[in-house]
């Protein structure tokens, strides 16, 4: 493999990473991840019987 296209694999990489997080971070902010939470919450209890 070349070194100009390990770069570019490499850039692609790093611009999907850089992405990845800022939309883990803009759904923190958005408290997204309480609703998620809480339907995980509801479907593991309903799964052993509690809920």
């Amino acid at each position: 493999m070349s070194k100009e296209r390990r770069k570019r694999k490499n850039l692609v990489r790093i611009i999907l990473l850089a992405a990845g997080i800022t939309l883990v971070i803009a759904g923190i902010c958005q408290g997204d991840f309480q609703v998620t939470l809480n339907k995980a919450t509801h479907i593991c209890l309903e799964c052993i019987g509690i809920g």
